[in-house]
């Protein structure tokens, strides 16, 4: 799945089958459903729901929070768009 396909799936009623849980934490973000994603991702001791983890944290306007989230993650922490960094999330988990 490339990520307009990912990004077009929003308007569903329900995600995609078998995301995994940084995938479907981001897809509920996608959404504006952050406390839904939150409670995906926080449950899941993964880098990769970790990145999910400080997107979210850095769309509250959380960035201590984001920052300890983005080094669970082993990332750098990301100071552009919020949809751009939520597309980049997106390709790399859809790698």
């Amino acid at each position: 799945m490339t990520v307009d396909e990912f990004a077009a799936t929003l308007d569903a009623g329900t995600p995609p089958a078998g995301l995994s849980p940084a995938l479907l934490g981001l897809w509920h973000a996608g959404r504006g459903e952050w406390t839904t994603a939150h409670e995906i991702v926080q449950d899941d001791d993964g880098r990769d729901a970790a990145w999910v983890h400080a997107w979210l944290h850095r769309d509250e306007g959380d960035t201590w929070n984001a920052g300890y989230w983005y080094r669970r993650a082993g990332r750098p922490v990301y100071s552009g768009a919020l949809d751009e960094e939520w597309r980049e999330i997106a390709e790399g988990l859809l790698g």
